[in-house]
């Protein structure tokens, strides 16, 4: 029986289980969105949404300048800041090369835009097989992740579409 088994191993000991976990999690929050296996993509869901709620539960106090807090508020946020840094690194690095301030996106970006959402923060989009393993694949990404760069390629193809109806109208 597997009473209180829950979570998937990945035929992993803990401490790696917990460290690609944690990988994964940064990596999630650095860049919004992350391409992974299936059953990865929801233990990652469940990790990353409980650190994100952890952040939206002290609602404007998450997101307020240090200075305007009360003595309170500061020790509460800091509660919150560390529970989270217990868990995921400090910095990640962006695409572009810039280093993000994890825990700051987590308290004041992520805090901010699901300020609201009572849970459900993340999504996960099957893709398919892997070509090597044939395992299967998925995007991970938040709720209302900014717009990509493949967005203007998508725009661009009603366009293309709208463009060889004009020669038939000529040969006719």
């Amino acid at each position: 029986m597997r009473h209180k088994k829950a979570g998937r191993q990945f035929g992993r000991d803990t401490s790696s289980r917990r460290a690609m976990l944690r990988n994964l999690t940064a990596n999630l929050i650095t860049h919004e969105r992350i391409e992974t296996t299936d059953a990865k993509a929801k233990e990652l869901r469940r990790v990353a949404e409980r650190l994100i709620t952890k952040a939206t539960r002290l609602g404007k106090v998450a997101y307020t300048a240090h200075a305007e807090l009360s003595p309170g508020d500061r020790a509460r946020r800091l509660h919150a800041e560390r529970l989270v840094g217990s868990y995921i690194p400090r910095w990640g690095v962006a695409t572009d090369g810039k280093k993000v301030d994890i825990i700051a996106k987590v308290m004041i970006d992520l805090s901010k835009r699901f300020e609201g959402r009572p849970g459900g923060y993340t999504r996960i989009i099957k893709l398919g097989p892997r070509r090597g393993d044939n395992a299967p694949m998925s995007l991970i990404e938040f709720i209302d992740a900014p717009a990509v760069a493949d967005a203007p390629a998508q725009a661009a193809e009603p366009v293309a579409a709208a463009e060889p109806a004009t020669p038939a109208t000529t040969a006719g």
